[in-house]
């Protein structure tokens, strides 16, 4: 008999606990998904706001603000019980792998999730593009500028850098299921975090709100936000985003958990 990882068991019963909500309440399953893009949109929100400030007062320096600011998004996420696409790639990638799901369930969750952290995505960027911090921007803002440039990706950059932002994001969320210190978790999270939102890499999720927000606030008029710029770096994204966190962190670690050696998570 294989030895029991620790870290799989609390993965096992966080997919139970997922089929059983959706099983019992899709509504309730849907709202939790939406609520983790409110938690993000609020997250990307103040990153985005205090880096407009930060790269106004000295150059470069928005960067590091909108990277530590944005990191807290995953941390309310986890804290508060939300469903995020992305670590669900992982999730649903090591219930089937493992048989602990049968691949229908795993897409519908995943189907599910997704379809509506998009939505709440849109409704909240949107909402918090209403607010003060986000009227009247000049056209060469940090947003608008970090924006465009990522609807300016190649297929191949948006394909590698979403692969590594969402092995970037598991690995957050892996390492915080063995931490028993919250203050330890806590920190643990935002400087994993840290990685992937300073690098810019893509996470499709935390593209929605983005998106949202940048074509709310600037009234449309971001010339590279186009239905065909938008709709291409979310499909690539989503993409290499599974293979970063459903294939390598997810199957890759199941895979070497599925070992006689004692050598186990």
């Amino acid at each position: 008999m294989n030895p029991v990882s620790p870290l799989f068991e609390k993965i096992d019963s966080s997919i139970e606990k997922k089929v059983n909500l959706i099983e019992n309440s899709y509504i309730r399953y849907a709202v939790r998904a939406m609520l983790a893009c409110l938690f993000l949109t609020l997250g990307t929100a103040i990153a985005f706001a205090i880096a407009m400030k930060g790269e106004s007062m000295v150059h470069g320096l928005g960067k590091i603000l909108y990277a530590f600011m944005f990191s807290w998004s995953l941390v309310m996420i986890l804290y508060m019980n939300a469903e995020l696409g992305t670590s669900n790639m992982l999730y649903m990638t090591v219930g089937v792998y493992r048989k602990k799901i049968k691949l229908p369930m795993a897409l519908k969750i995943l189907f599910t999730c997704i379809l509506f952290n998009l939505i709440g995505g849109v409704i909240f960027g949107y909402l918090v593009s209403l607010t003060a911090p986000f009227q009247n921007l000049p056209v060469d803002n940090y947003m608008f500028e970090g924006i465009t440039a990522k609807l300016e990706k190649s297929t191949v950059q948006i394909l590698v850098e979403a692969m590594f932002a969402n092995i970037v994001v598991n690995t957050a969320v892996l390492v915080s299921m063995r931490m028993k210190d919250d203050a330890g978790k806590v920190a643990a999270i935002i400087f994993i975090i840290f990685i992937f939102a300073f690098l810019g890499y893509e996470h499709v999720i935390a593209n929605f709100p983005a998106f949202t927000l940048a074509y709310a606030a600037s009234n449309g008029g971001l010339a590279a936000m186009t239905a065909g710029s938008v709709a291409h770096n979310l499909i690539f994204a989503l993409i290499g985003n599974y293979i970063g966190g459903g294939l390598v962190m997810g199957l890759g670690y199941a895979w070497l958990n599925n070992s006689k050696s004692n050598y186990v998570d």
